[in-house]
């Protein structure tokens, strides 16, 4: 599948996204919780422009059936994921006056201005290729921790909600669902002599997720 190429080019950055300290963090209970809270801020920025960006995807779609996915991906985020997110955050004494008045942070708007870039520049796939390692890195990071039996779960651990949402079985059924999206996509649209383009697109995004995580270390 094109998405394990694509991993598979990219192996250093993509373990420094997918093994973070701020992940080993979430995985023991040791990460600080001012760098989870500073995290929790910048992900619902970050949602926001997640939002958006399907939004671009629907606008570059090239058959209805895509158009339908990237439009319901989109309202997704803003009706569900977003609520979700509020609400979770409230759990840790943020409101939501505070994440809609907060600062975007420079990590934050690197990335997210990469992803509509190269959207808007390209087409429907390289768009789907910058979002990819979002969701198929969340993914990964989720299923591990919930399988490794040294990941610290329950009550013991502030983060085991965050382990649980992304570690569920429809969270993975969603990376299923995205990733068989991309291959159709791939075949569509020539992935097969655009490898370099679409690598170079792929490894960028694992390093600006990676650097997304440092973002909330570096904060402390």
């Amino acid at each position: 599948m094109l998405v394990d190429d694509l991993r598979a080019a990219c192996a250093d950055d993509w373990r420094a996204f997918t093994h973070h300290p701020f992940v080993a963090g979430l995985a023991d209970g040791s990460l600080p919780e001012a760098a989870f809270r500073v995290y929790l801020v910048q992900d619902y920025r970050f949602l926001v422009h997640f939002a958006r960006a399907h939004a671009l995807e629907a606008f570059k779609a090239d058959t209805v059936e895509d158009l339908q996915w990237a439009a319901s991906a989109a309202v997704g985020i803003i009706a569900t994921e977003m609520r979700l997110h509020v609400e979770y955050c409230a759990r840790w004494g943020i409101g939501e006056a505070e994440l809609e008045a907060a600062e975007e942070l420079p990590e934050n708007t690197a990335y997210t201005s990469f992803v509509i870039e190269t959207g808007l520049a390209g087409d429907a796939l390289d768009l789907a290729v910058a979002l990819m390692p979002c969701t198929v890195g969340y993914g990964e990071i989720g299923a591990r921790l919930v399988a490794d039996p040294a990941t610290l779960r329950g009550d013991a651990n502030p983060y085991e909600p965050w382990i649980a949402t992304f570690g569920s079985a429809a969270f993975q059924e969603g990376v299923v669902d995205a990733t068989a999206r991309l291959e159709r996509l791939a075949e569509r649209h020539g992935a097969a002599a655009r490898t370099g383009e679409l690598e170079a697109i792929f490894a960028e995004a694992a390093r600006l997720e990676a650097a997304f995580w440092q973002m909330g270390l570096d904060q402390v």
